[in-house]
């Protein structure tokens, strides 16, 4: 599976952007088949950033990606960069 083919879209509702300001979290809809490592490989790969940790949640038929990211990267600015904010 490609990078490309393991993020679907990034979610910008209320919850996830209070998240990216406090918690430095990006959350991003997910292939169901994407595994966590698969997910981290991805971000890094894409946005050229360190991730520390991936947590992961089915609901609704989708499955939703909370990636934690190092104190160094800032998830507004991958963000800005993607148009969600």
């Amino acid at each position: 599976m490609k990078d490309y083919d393991v993020l679907i879209n990034p979610l910008a509702t209320e919850k996830s952007v209070r998240m990216m300001e406090t918690e430095n979290k990006l959350t991003f809809i997910v292939a169901k088949s994407a595994t966590k490592n698969m997910i981290k490989k991805a971000i890094e790969s894409m946005f050229n950033i360190k991730v520390k940790e991936v947590n992961t949640h089915v609901r609704a038929g989708k499955k939703i990606a909370f990636i934690s990211l190092y104190p160094e990267f800032d998830a507004m600015d991958i963000a800005n960069q993607l148009g969600v904010i």
